[in-house]
């Protein structure tokens, strides 16, 4: 076992945020690397606001693949990839509902991520269809309320 804490954070990170715990745990403040529990905490933040995002992106990419290229698929396909991306559009949602109930202070960032997602949003859609990008709208054509209702899956006129 390591005793000095700077090798222990360079080489078992795990092992470095259990043996903070245990020093906050028995309020040995003093033997506390403050900067370093200072630099995880803002990446951990910094994390979930990009997790958020990235929920995001994927969700609306599936929702567009969904509006602009579901119907134009030839049976099975069309079954094929609705029941595909109809799962994968509710489990997306149930992992922005999670993180958000995890972590409620995201809320007011919720319009920030969608906004940052779109653009990559777009772009997977466009690789995954092949699709020029100019096919889709420029702005996110769905709120924030119908990107967080299960049962909201776009008509191929739906643009909000």
């Amino acid at each position: 076992m390591m005793n000095n804490s700077a090798t222990l954070y360079e080489q078992d990170f795990y092992g470095w945020i259990q043996h903070h715990i245990r020093l906050l745990q028995q309020r040995k403040l003093a033997e506390l690397e403050i900067e370093l529990l200072i630099e995880e905490l803002e990446s951990i933040a910094k994390r979930d606001r990009y997790e958020l995002t990235s929920y995001f992106s994927l969700l609306i990419a599936y929702l567009l693949k969904w509006q602009f290229s579901l119907k134009q698929l030839d049976e099975p396909w069309q079954t094929f990839h609705e029941h595909s991306w109809r799962s994968f559009i509710l489990e997306r949602r149930y992992q922005i509902n999670s993180l958000l109930e995890m972590s409620p202070s995201l809320k007011p960032h919720l319009l920030e991520a969608v906004n940052k997602a779109y653009s990559k949003a777009v772009k997977l859609a466009s690789d995954e269809t092949g699709f020029p990008v100019k096919t889709f709208p420029s702005t996110c054509p769905y709120t924030l309320e119908q990107l967080l209702d299960e049962k909201f899956f776009p008509d191929q006129e739906t643009i909000a």
